[in-house]
């Protein structure tokens, strides 16, 4: 068995938690110690060995993908990594997964989103197995027994039984709540967007209702050159499940939620008397039933107000009704029309050797980070033309690389490198390095760095 784990959205109904360079998939939501990705990936394992996982992402994320597997202690190779060009939806993505795949062998294939929460993974993995024979001749998604209307979601109506599940009758579109209602009445199950088949199987079927996809491919080149080829980006559900007659529904009481919105927070986490969440301290008087989430140390008091989204990040505030969170992504797009970048970066951004927070900053004037390096890890090696760096240590012991110069700086120490200066750090130690970094200069953007190689530090 193989699987193909897909972890490319951005997750923007999660926004200002999720930005495009940090989305969903990699947050540690909650006080948890593993992100939904991590989680994701420990749910592989219980099916395949890391050999038989393959990622499809973008190449903003694949060191995020890379520095998540190595936290769970996995050795997984780079090569598994398969880096979309430009986003084409999921089937391209999944029929790159295929591609990658049958270079070896056709196979069992199962494939999952990276954004979603599984509390059973157990009885899951039990029922991927139990559903291999239905594999073999359908294409299987995995169909979850409503425990209310969800406006949110696609619908599946089960039709004839078939092993242990039933040929699908009809797919759905994410409905009005009345229309909800009805579908649960009649029994159908909500759409969780897994998928499962046989590689042969599948690649018949993108044959035969998405010939482009398929010609994409077999033309051959790079994954670039494939999906160049592409016109348009297109749905696994558009393309295929709602066209196949192949396809069957396997039901999952698995405690699922694809966590898509804030309120879907509100089957996950745990409340307190007055059924509110929060992450931090929070004071509730005459409050009931909101979702807080603030910075770490900050205090948010709520008075006399109900079922309320409060996402309070230091540089963005939301404040929306829980039945309108589906809507927060129109605010995105409001922003990324306005070119604003608080949809693209969080003032906390995650690297492959560590993370910074940005303290403070005025605009061609300086900003201050707090920069956290791993053990073992570097930065690139690079420099600014239009920028000083001042770093001061906090925490660890640096290795400085000035120019031609190498020098080790403790903690309580600082060092200063001019703009035009190549520079390096690295921290050789076996704790994380801390260092407060001041940035002055009249243009402190990102683009002013040169990069004499990659941020692995490798040329």
């Amino acid at each position: 068995m193989k699987i193909i784990i897909l972890a490319g959205g951005c997750g923007a109904r999660l926004w200002p938690l999720s930005r495009t360079h940090y989305p969903k998939q990699f947050i540690k939501f909650h006080g948890k110690s593993k992100s939904l990705f991590q989680d994701t990936f420990e749910r592989s394992l219980m099916l395949a060995s890391p050999d038989d996982i393959y990622v499809v992402t973008n190449e903003s994320y694949k060191f995020l993908v890379m520095g998540a597997v190595e936290e769970l202690g996995v050795k997984f190779s780079e090569e598994q990594i398969l880096v979309e060009p430009v986003p084409k939806n999921t089937l391209p993505a999944i029929y790159a997964g295929v591609q990658e795949i049958i270079k070896i062998e056709h196979e069992i294939v199962v494939v999952f989103p990276s954004d979603h929460i599984i509390s059973d993974g157990n009885s899951f993995a039990a029922l991927i197995k139990a559903s291999i024979p239905l594999a073999r001749d359908s294409i299987i998604t995995f169909g979850i027994t409503p425990d209310h209307p969800h406006t949110g979601y696609g619908y599946i109506a089960p039709g004839e039984q078939r092993e242990n599940g039933f040929l699908v009758k009809t797919f759905k579109e994410k409905p009005d709540l009345e229309t909800a209602k009805a579908y649960i009445d009649d029994g159908y199950y909500w759409n969780a967007g897994i998928f499962m088949f046989h590689t042969k199987l599948f690649i018949e079927e993108v044959k035969r209702y998405v010939p482009e996809i398929h010609l994409a491919f077999a033309e051959g080149g790079s994954l670039k050159d494939c999906f160049s080829r592409i016109q348009n980006p297109i749905s696994m559900d558009y393309g295929i499940m709602e066209k196949s007659s192949r396809i069957s529904v396997v039901p999952a009481a698995i405690g699922w939620n694809d966590l898509g919105s804030f309120d879907a927070f509100y089957d996950v986490f745990e409340k307190d008397s007055s059924g509110n969440i929060s992450n931090q301290k929070t004071i509730s008087v005459n409050a009931t039933d909101n979702l807080i989430y603030s910075e770490p140390g900050k205090l948010v008091a709520a008075v006399g107000v109900d079922d309320l989204i409060i996402i309070d990040n230091r540089d963005a505030l939301l404040i929306c009704k829980k039945d309108q969170s589906q809507n927060v992504k129109d605010v995105v797009e409001i922003l990324k029309l306005q070119d604003d970048p608080r949809t693209e970066y969080h003032i906390e951004d995650y690297r492959p050797w560590g993370h910074y927070k940005i303290l403070e900053e005025e605009k061609d004037s300086f900003k201050i980070k707090r920069i956290t390096v791993h053990q073992g890890k570097k930065l690139s090696y690079q420099l600014h033309h239009h920028r000083s760096e001042h770093w001061v240590v906090v925490r660890g012991m640096a290795r400085v690389t000035i120019d031609d110069e190498v020098k080790f700086v403790c903690a309580g120490e600082s060092i200063f490198m001019k703009p035009g200066q190549r520079h390096r750090l690295e921290n050789p130690g076996k704790i994380p390095l801390e260092i407060i970094e001041v940035q002055m200069g009249e243009y402190l953007e990102e683009d002013d760095i040169v990069r004499f190689d990659d941020e692995y530090g490798r040329k």
